[in-house]
């Protein structure tokens, strides 16, 4: 379908399809099974001017106009999906861990830290989950205790994504555990500061070239200046905003897994023979594809509709937000489930993408919000909708 980009976001979409087929695709089957972090490719893109897509201009980024280059964002993180869901997770989840930042910083706060991020010489990872707080993130257990101009951190943060690769971490943390989600605070934490340490390195599933690790915090001193916007108790705010607008870059991950799967389908159907024929001509491979078709295309537009809605300067998107998320993750494991099927028992084996695409497809489904929690945000907006128009 014909989504109108200006020349710019053309221009994008261009660069990031280049640079993931010609770079990435080489890589990719090798970086997964060792689990190598994708320096070179983060280089690249740097190169490129990819990293500050979502950052203004005015911190060295290229969202301009006011926009908040969300729609640059998920096109490129689409793109370069396509290909490999893990090695796109780097800039990915480095825009998750800044839109903190973004969002509720002080303006002395981002121009600090801002424009080496949007350069791409430092990465960032949003601190948010625990052990025993990944959906609730009311049980958080990691603390924040003011004495004299810092701050002291304890606690242990799990399954960080882009882990101890990010130079700086939006890290969230109860400064009053009475008050509940009120009482907690977000603070900027950067790499080589004293008490904060890494812990594993998870083995996962799929997007095995994204580092995810533990990070650990024991008498971890943090200058006070570095409390996101200078203010304590807003962190839940910011942890809140910053879902709302990270998950439509983690739904053009799921969109671009499933629509690189759809084309691996497509292109395998028209070469593999059987009874005497292409697959492609069977009408039961046909209508997989369709299908397939038909999925990916809606969960683009439920995608760019929303980017656009947030670039247009939206401020009520959260159920928009958790629509596309959850729908996009949905249909990349159906599509990439079916990808395999088309590929019968290849599609098994780890030489041919797909097996890879449904690995990585699974994760979409659960990061920055399960699928059963988009449903409840969505359906108590709804429900909060519908008693408004009574009123």
């Amino acid at each position: 379908m014909n989504y109108f980009l200006t020349d710019e976001e053309q221009m994008i979409l261009e660069t990031s399809r280049e640079l993931a087929v010609k770079k990435v695709k080489p890589i990719r089957e090798h970086y997964d099974a060792e689990g190598i972090f994708p320096w070179d490719i983060v280089k690249e893109m740097s190169n490129l001017g990819l990293c500050g897509l979502y950052i203004p201009e005015e911190y060295g980024g290229m969202a301009a106009g006011g926009s908040k280059g969300i729609m640059q964002l998920v096109l490129c993180v689409e793109e370069m999906s396509k290909i490999c869901g893990g090695i796109s997770l780097a800039m990915a989840a480095s825009a998750l861990g800044t839109f903190p930042i973004l969002l509720g910083a002080t303006d002395e706060q981002k121009k600090k830290y801002l424009p080496d991020i949007a350069e791409g010489k430092k990465l960032a990872a949003f601190g948010l989950t625990e052990a025993g707080a990944g959906s609730d993130a009311g049980s958080m257990r990691t603390t924040a205790v003011k004495k004299g101009g810092k701050y002291v951190l304890n606690g242990t943060k799990q399954w960080i994504t882009n882990g101890s690769e990010a130079e700086t971490y939006t890290v969230f943390a109860m400064t009053d555990k009475a008050k509940g989600t009120r009482g907690c605070s977000c603070f900027i934490v950067e790499k080589g500061t004293p008490g904060f340490t890494f812990g594993k390195k998870e083995n996962k599933m799929g997007i095995r070239a994204s580092a995810t690790t533990e990070l650990i915090f024991q008498d971890c001193e943090v200058p006070a200046e570095n409390l996101v916007g200078g203010r304590e108790g807003l962190g839940f705010i910011h942890a809140v905003g910053t879902l709302n607008h990270s998950r439509p870059g983690v739904a053009a991950q799921a969109l671009g897994i499933a629509a690189g799967a759809l084309d691996e389908a497509l292109a395998y159907s028209r070469q593999r023979e059987q009874f005497g024929t292409k697959i492609s001509s069977f009408q039961a491979v046909q209508h997989i594809l369709a299908n397939m078709a038909v999925e990916v295309e809606a969960a683009r537009g439920l995608v760019y509709n929303v980017a656009r809605a947030v670039d247009k300067g939206a401020t009520d998107f959260a159920k928009d937000s958790a629509m596309a998320k959850y729908y996009a993750s949905e249909v990349a494991m159906r599509v990439t489930t079916n990808a395999v099927q088309v590929f019968g028992g290849y599609g098994y084996m780890k030489e041919y993408p797909v097996e890879k695409m449904m690995r990585d497809a699974k994760i979409t489904q659960i990061y920055e919000g399960t699928s059963q929690i988009q449903l409840n945000e969505i359906a108590a907006k709804l429900i909060k909708e519908q008693a408004m128009k009574k009123k």
